[in-house]
């Protein structure tokens, strides 16, 4: 090979990364990429927090709203709903759960202790 066909080779390798670079820019500025967006100036009311695969057609996703977190199961057959609690995680529910007195009516399927 001559050097001539190297420089076209460098030449266009440069283009291509170029490209990707400018693609990757042009959608991160308009809310395409994935993470977190800087700069704005209203917080967002809707986020998700972690999302776990399960095997290849479930996952389970923690999505935050507002004062709350929702667990979803995400599956080909549909969505389910399986816990919906308030933001502070589950520490702050089973605080309040503890705090709760003796007599006071629990929800279904919750510990008794």
């Amino acid at each position: 090979m001559d050097l001539d066909q190297y420089i076209k080779f460098l030449m266009a390798l440069l283009f291509v990364v170029a490209l990707i670079m400018v693609v990757a820019w042009v959608m991160r500025r308009i809310g395409m990429a994935g993470g977190t967006v800087r700069g704005r100036a209203r917080q967002r009311r809707l986020s998700v927090v972690e999302a776990l695969p399960i095997d290849a057609k479930r996952r389970l996703i923690l999505v935050r709203r507002d004062d709350r977190e929702h667990l979803i199961l995400l599956s080909a057959n549909g969505d389910l709903l399986v816990d919906s609690t308030p933001a502070g995680g589950f520490d702050s529910a089973l605080a309040g759960v503890e705090a709760a007195p003796a007599d006071a009516p629990r929800p279904a399927g919750s510990d008794p202790r």
